[in-house]
C-alpha cells in the first residue's frame, strides 16, 4: 500500500463515520511507509477534507456532462478529489497524480469509469482551477459569506456562525487558519518537570533523532504550554513514557487556568473524557486537591485513569449520567468544570470532516443537553464556589446564549472576570475565547460563574 492508497482508504472510512485523525493514525500504524510517504498521506487526507468545495467545483467544471459527478459513488469521488488536490494545491507531477487515480479507479470500479476519470483529470491538469470570484466590497456581509464559503471550502452556515462573534474584518483570517496545518501543543506535567527543563530535553532529543529543523516554542501566556513544529512522533519518546508531558491544545489549557484550582479544594471535572483537563487541574493545584473526573463513557474513563497513572496524578473516576440528580458525586465542590458536549466547530483544523458532518439543525439538541447539565451541576457548587462552563465551539446558542439563559434561571450565579494572566483571552462579556488565527489555538468559549 502506498501513500495514495492509504489516503483513499482513510477517506472511505471517514465517509462511513470514522474520525479522520483516528482512522489516519490506525492506517499509518499498520502501513510500512517511510516518513515522506506518511507525510504525503496525511496531507492528502487533510487536504481533501479541508478543500472539498473547491475540489468538487474544479472537477465539475472539467466534466463533460453537468451533474455527472453527483452520480458517482464515494470511492470514485474520493479518488478524483485526491488527484485534484495534488494537481491544484501540491507540487506533484500531473502524470503521477492522474495515473495513480486512473489506475485505482480501474482496479476498484472498472475500465469505463477509469476512462472517464482519465479524460476529466487530464483536462483539469491542462486548464487548472476555474477563476475564483473577486472578494466583495465593504459592507456586503451576505456576499462576503458566499465568497468565503467557496474560497475556504466551508459550509455557509458555519461561516455565518463565525461572522457573529468576529465580524467581517477577522473572518477571512479565521477561515484561512482552519485550512492551515494545526500546531502540536504539549503540556508540561509540572508535577514531574519544569517547562523549561522539558523544552531543553525535547530540543536535545529531536536533535539526536536527526531533526535539526524541529522547533519547540514556549507559549508567552500559558507557562506549561509548548508548541512543537516538525517534531515527528513524540509519543514514542521516553519523556512521554515517564509522564513529562501530554498532548493538549492551548485552548484546552486556558480553560483549566480559568478554573484556577487551589490546594486543599475538592474539584469536579464534569464530562471529563480522557482526562486532559482533570490531570491539568490536579497539576495546577500542586497535586494537593481532590479531583473527581466524571463521564458517561466507561472507555474514556479507563483512558483517563491510564493518563493519570502515567502522569503521577491522583484522580477519582466516576461513571455517571450527570443530568441525573442521583449521580454518585460529592454533595458540594469548591470548583466545577463543565466542558460540555458541543458542536465541536472550534476544532475544525484538527477534524476538518466536521465541516461536512455537522448540520445547523443539531444545535438545538446540543444546547438543550448543555442546559440540562448546567442545571444539574449548579447545586453541586458550594456557596461561594465556582462553576466554569466551556465549549470548544463559537456558536452563539452554545456560548453566550447558553450562559444568559442559565443566569436568568439561576440568579445565585454571576459572571466573574478571568484571572489577570488570562486577560489577553478575555472578551467584552467577561468570557474567555481562544481562536486559531489569534492564538494558534482551537476556538474555545469559557466563562467563570461564581455562586453567591
Amino acid at each position: 500500500m502506498n501513500a495514495r492508497d492509504l489516503a483513499r482508504r482513510v477517506l472511505q472510512r471517514v465517509d462511513a463515520g470514522a474520525y479522520a485523525s483516528l482512522a489516519l493514525a490506525g492506517e499509518l500504524g499498520k502501513a510500512r511507509l517511510d516518513e515522506a510517504d506518511r507525510a504525503l498521506a496525511t496531507e492528502l487526507v487533510h487536504g481533501v477534507l479541508k478543500r472539498r468545495t473547491r475540489l468538487d467545483r474544479a472537477l465539475a467544471a472539467c466534466a463533460q456532462r453537468e451533474g455527472s459527478l453527483e452520480r458517482l459513488d464515494g470511492v470514485t469521488r474520493n479518488a478524483l478529489r485526491l488527484a485534484a488536490h495534488q494537481l491544484l494545491f501540491l507540487r506533484v507531477p500531473a502524470h503521477a497524480a492522474v495515473d495513480d487515480a486512473v489506475g485505482a479507479i480501474k482496479r476498484l470500479r472498472g475500465p469505463r469509469l477509469a476512462g472517464f476519470a482519465n479524460a476529466l483529470l487530464r483536462r483539469l491538469a491542462r486548464e487548472g482551477e476555474p477563476a475564483l470570484p473577486p472578494a466583495p466590497g465593504d459592507g456586503d456581509r451576505a456576499a462576503l459569506v458566499e465568497h468565503l464559503a467557496l474560497v475556504e471550502s466551508t459550509p455557509r452556515w458555519i461561516v455565518e456562525a463565525a461572522l457573529e462573534p468576529l465580524g467581517p474584518a477577522e473572518l477571512p483570517s479565521l477561515l484561512a487558519a482552519w485550512n492551515a496545518p494545526p500546531p502540536l501543543w504539549l503540556r508540561a506535567n509540572t508535577l514531574r518537570t519544569a517547562p523549561d527543563t522539558l523544552r531543553t530535553a525535547l530540543v536535545d532529543e529531536l536533535a539526536a533523532r536527526g531533526r535539526p529543523g524541529a522547533r519547540v516554542t514556549a507559549s508567552p501566556r500559558i507557562p506549561e504550554a509548548l508548541a512543537v513544529e516538525r517534531g515527528g512522533d513524540l509519543f514514542s519518546s521516553p519523556l512521554y513514557a515517564r509522564g513529562d508531558f501530554l498532548a493538549q491544545d492551548l485552548g484546552a489549557q486556558v480553560v483549566a487556568h480559568l478554573v484556577d484550582p487551589r490546594p486543599g479544594e475538592r474539584l469536579l471535572d464534569a464530562c471529563a473524557g480522557v482526562g486532559g483537563k482533570s490531570t491539568h487541574l490536579a497539576a495546577l493545584a500542586g497535586g494537593r486537591a481532590t479531583v473527581d473526573a466524571a463521564d458517561r463513557s466507561a472507555r474514556k474513563l479507563e483512558l483517563c485513569a491510564d493518563h493519570a497513572h502515567r502522569l503521577g496524578v491522583a484522580v477519582r473516576t466516576i461513571e455517571a449520567d450527570l443530568t441525573d440528580g442521583r449521580a454518585p458525586l460529592a454533595p458540594a465542590y469548591d470548583r466545577v468544570l463543565l466542558d460540555a458536549p458541543c458542536s465541536g466547530l472550534g476544532v475544525l483544523r484538527r477534524h476538518p470532516e466536521l465541516k461536512w458532518r455537522r448540520a445547523p439543525d443539531e444545535l438545538p439538541a446540543l444546547a438543550s443537553l448543555q442546559a440540562k447539565l448546567l442545571a444539574a451541576l449548579a447545586p453541586r457548587v458550594r456557596p461561594g464556589g465556582l462553576l466554569v462552563y466551556s465549549v470548544c465551539t463559537f456558536t452563539a446558542v452554545e456560548g453566550p446564549g447558553q450562559v444568559a439563559a442559565f443566569l436568568a434561571g439561576h440568579p445565585e450565579f454571576a459572571v466573574e472576570p478571568a484571572p489577570d494572566p488570562l486577560a489577553p483571552f478575555a472578551a467584552a462579556d467577561g468570557a474567555v475565547r481562544t481562536w486559531p488565527h489569534r492564538d494558534d489555538a482551537d476556538a474555545f468559549y469559557a466563562v467563570r460563574l461564581r455562586r453567591r
